[in-house]
């Protein structure tokens, strides 16, 4: 006998990278070299320091207990600083900042803390897919806005407003945009947040990516005048400071939003591993320099990506931002899913389908820069034989 699903279980689907990967790890498995240029993993190392506190931390005595549910000071004052050095926003480490087990558990409290059942989420047609997974396994209703090349892939007012209906509770925003990589600008944020305070909607922002490739000075929707008012932001140190398999990111916003967060998280968790809020501590303190460093090797990665996508005759825009690149395929290729199977099956390099994100995507693929230079072009070579 098997117990019945709850709706939740059946509504969710794997996430298609665990289904893929598991195709690659099969194929490896049979002897075959496949190169990963599918998914956004940074493969280089946090920095000495980091690590360093991390051993320190982990040999102390008093170390392994539980933490407060809210981070340690030394963390919610190191993201502050961090905040303060590299956006110019100030934040209250005591009232402001939630740290999170990763920005998948912080999406997770927010859907949790604001929606209920028939509820409305507002997602981007072409986003990040737990946006919609986690609206949907909390009994909201997802609304799709749409984002268009021609228009850089930036949202439509107008039509997001004719969208609304009093059921709308949340906005999902992400910019630098995964996964098409359009630049975040003060423009984009000043009228995202224009638009919440106009219609009385939670904006909340999901921020990875800034620091990655950036073409400017990098911006925080929390910049925006009266943006703490209806807004909060998410931010991780996965892809910034390469700290992916860590989880450590953190949730912040206004204390009336910090709170009610809160209320959930201290249910469902018991804190953060002391050694690991110490060593985040420390890399947030990272210099400009080791960020600038991180990002040579990304630019080198990024030009041997360009080769790729031109072999593939590919066109795509070169004022992308974070550590992939979003392309358009030739009229030549019928699906990107197609595609994606057949470089997979017949030149073993694994690349993202653009339809995950969206249905609009169909026509799209997404390739990773967590590879080094010379295993892109290594696929490159494959291409051409």
């Amino acid at each position: 006998m098997i117990i019945p699903l709850a709706h939740r279980a059946n509504q969710a689907q794997e996430y298609y990278f665990s289904i893929k990967l598991a195709e690659v790890r099969k194929l490896q498995a049979a002897g075959h070299d496949v190169i990963n240029i599918g998914i956004g993993n940074p493969d280089m190392m946090p920095s000495e320091a980091t690590v360093a506190t991390l051993s320190e931390t982990a040999r102390l005595p008093t170390a392994h207990g539980y933490q407060s549910y809210k981070g340690i000071p030394a963390l919610r004052q190191g993201i502050a600083d961090y905040y303060a050095h590299t956006y110019g926003v100030t934040l209250d480490p005591e009232a402001e900042l939630l740290p999170m087990i990763g920005s998948k558990e912080a999406i997770t409290h927010l859907s949790l803390t604001f929606l209920n059942e028939g509820d409305e989420v507002m997602v981007p047609e072409l986003g990040y897919p737990a946006y919609r997974a986690v609206s949907q396994m909390v009994g909201a209703n997802v609304v799709e806005y749409t984002l268009l090349e021609h228009q850089g892939w930036q949202p439509d007012w107008q039509q997001m407003a004719d969208q609304l209906t009093e059921r709308t509770r949340i906005i999902w925003l992400n910019y630098p945009h995964m996964p098409t990589g359009a630049p975040a600008t003060q423009r984009l944020f000043e009228e995202a947040v224009r638009f919440a305070q106009d219609h009385k909607v939670l904006l909340c922002h999901d921020n990875p990516y800034s620091l990655v490739l950036n073409k400017k000075a990098p911006i925080s929707l929390l910049s925006i005048d009266g943006a703490k008012e209806v807004a909060v932001e998410l931010n991780s140190m996965s892809k910034s400071h390469n700290m992916a398999g860590w989880r450590v990111g953190w949730l912040a916003g206004a204390k009336p939003y910090i709170d009610a967060v809160l209320t959930i998280k201290s249910n469902v968790d018991s804190g953060m591993f002391l050694a690991l809020q110490q060593a985040a501590a420390t890399a947030l303190q990272n210099s400009d320099e080791w960020h600038a460093e991180r990002n040579a090797v990304y630019q080198g990665r990024l030009e041997a990506a360009y080769s790729f996508l031109d072999t593939l005759g590919c066109t795509y825009a070169r004022d992308q931002e974070g550590m992939f690149l979003w392309a358009k395929l030739p009229d030549s290729i019928p699906s990107a899913e197609a595609l994606v199977d057949d470089l997979l099956y017949n030149k073993h390099i694994f690349i993202a389908p653009g339809l995950i994100f969206g249905p609009k995507g169909n026509r799209y693929i997404r390739v990773s820069l967590c590879m080094p230079k010379e295993r892109i072009e290594q696929a490159v070579n494959r291409l051409l034989l």
